[in-house]
């Protein structure tokens, strides 16, 4: 398989001629969604080649009973999963009684694929000779709208080229639906009801165990050469299957389009007894509109998201492909809007990972979301945490903490944990700590102290009594260590005293016991009904700050560096450098046991802690630490290169930043991991952003104050990009000679540009 076969381009990802081999990768790459659903780039007619199906809805989900060897105390029952929900772009085309399939076809040329990323829709276009030796013209486009959530739009158009033909459209709908990533091979959707109405077809089933409701819908029209025909089409059903058949007879060279509306209400957003009407509703205000008008104001959508969240590079189309089709994903996955919903690790991409929430979004998503939206988005997603608190203390009591000790899912749908590996479940703890920081990051970034009051400090209550009781008092060294833990990197399970779960355990109790002060002082009687809810005392703060201040960091005199765990001088120290390459990626290629004896890190982990509180180190220490752990770093999660281009663009390491910016923007599109036909790493392209705006921008927060210090990788001529601070917008543009800073609000800015005060008066350039 060619793993290089998307070509360069600024603003579309572009495949050309058809290879079998590369369709369930290309499924992934030029996936498409809304935030309200998403689907896989399955082909609208049949294949009958290698695919992987897949449509999704945001929120329903089914937990699939958890399959393990040996049952432990506390596993969690099930592991919750987004669900493949019933199709409704399938479209079976006949011609002559052949049915276009292109594995089955005698010739495919002309092929060409596009994701349009600046207007957001997907294309596609062949000639195909089919076994009866009628050579046609197809070309189609695709679109899930971001005005109307609930619907998708496709243009199907077809041109017999060498002859006349008797060509059908069959639109359906399909419920028979199974998941490709199951435990046991459930049935996970109850059909209930197959019905329809002139061109309209709807399909009501609801989910087993979690009874989410929903009604899969379509209408179609035809046309030839643009102008409507057939207003009466034959229509069929099954159990699981509902379908029109529009038959036509076509001349050479006459196009025969058809427009397909469908998609999805729900109960999480209707009455599960209007599910239909509601679907009736949205199928009017689409077909009304048209397809042309539909995609119109789709193009004009993702014009006001790109004004603000684009990142321009000149100079490198293969380093600007990459940032788009990242902020893209990222956009399709997750519009903000209901604090129900998170950002599953492969979105609506596929169903690794489950579709879960994870501690991505607080250590990697929440700064993309707060600087290119509304702050309200990222607000939501931290409200997000604080609806699933309850779940978090009930968790912990799984697991015999007591006293309302909270410990955040590793895995979650609705709060509760659904992760079934023992060393991730019970030990992976350091998620606790993102969650905290991300309430710390927010208020450092936005401003806005009133989440804190409102909802924050009673997670943070919640997760520092966690640590003060996970934490435990060694009288052998006369400190408080934290024991069997499995630390960021996950290529090291049941360490003792990982550092940086002791740190940012350290660093909660720390910003808890600050911020109870700040909202005692300043929100009273926010703080009188915090206190009576949690019951907290200062004999229990006193017995934190005892932890805190006597936790135990382990540490080498000899290289004059934090250890990752204790004991991680004894292994063999043989560096990736010198590792034999036939033997990478280590995790497909060795035993679990052997990767655990080894000394290689999957992703950043103390360099993740220099990342979050890099104002605690000098430069110095970061590039020490740095240049100890860094060449024994696999890099074999999506989420490590964009942490260790940060770190080195600050070390001024520009060569190295650039090629870790690379590693993490081309992730998929060069499918470096080997697994893009699985789904795309979404949640690491946040970290893409980051790898920009935080590494060769620089931007950081300073005494309450926007700083940025920029630098230019030698392989660009120059790049851009824009943040919403404070509901101000700062465009920032870097050169190979220069910095331009202009505000696009009404009142001057203060910011620092390597450490000078700088002020940006509103439309106006100022050149550093």
């Amino acid at each position: 398989m060619n793993l290089d076969y998307i070509i360069p381009n600024n603003w579309s990802i572009l495949e050309e001629g058809f290879d079998p081999n590369q369709v369930k990768a290309s499924e992934s790459l030029f996936s498409i969604g809304n935030g309200a659903m998403g689907q896989r780039a399955n082909f609208e007619e049949k294949y009958s080649g290698p695919t992987f199906q897949g449509s999704y809805i945001a929120g329903v989900y089914y937990p699939d009973k958890t399959r393990v060897g040996w049952w432990k105390n506390g596993y969690p029952e099930y592991f919750a999963k987004v669900l493949n929900a019933p199709s409704w772009i399938g479209i079976n085309v006949s011609v002559n009684d052949e049915q276009l399939d292109l594995f089955a076809c005698k010739n495919v040329k002309d092929f060409r694929r596009e994701l349009n990323m600046k207007e957001g829709w997907l294309s596609r276009s062949f000639v195909a000779t089919l076994q009866n030796d009628i050579e046609v013209e197809v070309k189609t486009t695709r679109f899930l709208s971001l005005d109307l959530d609930e619907v998708g739009a496709i243009n199907f158009n077809i041109k017999p080229l060498n002859s006349d033909a008797e060509i059908t459209f069959q639109p359906y709908l399909d419920s028979g639906i199974t998941n490709e990533d199951t435990n046991w091979d459930d049935k996970f959707w109850d059909t209930l009801n197959v019905n329809h109405e002139n061109n309209q077809a709807f399909i009501q089933a609801k989910t087993m165990k979690t009874d989410f409701y929903t009604c899969t819908f379509m209408e179609s029209q035809v046309f030839i050469d643009g102008k409507s025909v057939i207003s009466k089409p034959d229509f069929a059903s099954e159990a699981n299957l509902a379908s029109f058949s529009y038959t036509y007879d076509v001349k050479q060279n006459e196009t025969y389009t058809i427009h397909k509306f469908g998609g999805y209400t729900v109960d999480r957003n209707h009455d599960k007894n209007e599910l239909v009407a509601a679907a009736k509703a949205t199928l009017g205000k689409a077909t009304e509109a048209g397809f042309s008008k539909l995609l119109d104001t789709q193009k004009e959508a993702w014009s006001k998201i790109w004004d603000t969240a684009d990142i321009t590079i000149d100079g490198d189309v293969k380093a600007q492909q990459g940032i788009r089709f990242n902020i893209f994903h990222l956009n399709q996955t997750y519009s903000g809007t209901d604090a129900t919903l998170n950002i599953g690790p492969k979105g609506f991409t596929g169903e690794k990972y489950g579709g879960s929430t994870y501690w991505d979004t607080e250590a990697y998503c929440i700064p993309f979301y707060m600087a290119t939206k509304d702050q309200e988005v990222a607000r939501n997603l931290l409200k997000y945490r604080y609806n699933h608190l309850e779940k978090a203390i009930e968790n912990a009591e799984k697991l015999g903490f007591s006293n309302g000790a909270a410990l955040y899912p590793m895995v979650t749908m609705n709060g509760e944990e659904c992760h079934n590996e023992w060393e991730i479940t019970f030990e992976e703890i350091h998620r606790n700590g993102a969650i905290a920081f991300a309430i710390f990051n927010y208020y450092r970034y936005t401003g806005d102290f009133s989440y804190i009051p409102e909802m924050g400090l009673e997670v943070l209550i919640g997760i520092s009594r966690f640590w003060h009781q996970r934490a435990n008092f060694s009288t052998h060294k006369n400190k408080y260590m934290i024991l069997g833990v499995t630390g960021p990197n996950e290529y090291e399970n049941n360490v003792n005293n990982n550092w940086y779960t002791n740190y940012i355990a350290k660093w909660c109790i720390d910003y808890t016991l600050e911020t109870i002060e700040k909202v005692k002082e300043g929100h009273s009687v926010d703080f009188e009904r915090i206190s009576g809810k949690t019951n907290i005392s200062h004999e229990e703060l006193a017995l934190w700050k005892k932890v805190a201040d006597n936790m135990y960091f382990p540490y080498s005199e000899e290289h004059n560096v934090f250890l990752q765990q204790d004991g991680f001088l004894d292994k063999e120290l043989i560096t990736v450098e010198d590792l034999d390459q036939a033997q990478r990626p280590i995790n497909q290629k060795w035993s679990w046991d052997r990767i655990l004896r080894s000394p290689y890190i999957k992703q950043a982990d103390i360099l993740q802690g220099f990342y979050f509180f890099e104002d605690d180190f000098s430069t110095e220490e970061l590039e020490r630490h740095f240049e100890f752990y860094e060449p024994f770093t696999v890099h074999e999660s999506s989420l490590s290169p964009c942490v260790h281009s940060i770190q080195a663009a600050k070390l001024d390491r520009m060569d190295q930043a650039y090629t870790f910016y690379l590693r993490t923007s081309r992730l998929d599109l060069d499918d470096y991991n080997h697994e893009v036909h699985e789904g795309l790493h979404i949640t690491s392209m946040a970290g893409t952003w980051m790898s920009i705006v935080e590494g060769f921008g620089g931007m950081r927060i300073k005494n309450d104050t926007l700083s940025f210090e920029p630098k230019i990788p030698n392989q660009w001529d120059a790049y851009s990009f824009k943040v919403n601070f404070r509901n101000q917008i700062i465009k920032v543009s870097v050169n190979q000679n220069e910095t331009q800073f202009q505000l696009e609000g009404d009142t001057d800015l203060d910011i620092l540009v390597n450490g000078k005060g700088v002020t940006i008066s509103a439309n106006n350039l100022v050149t550093v």
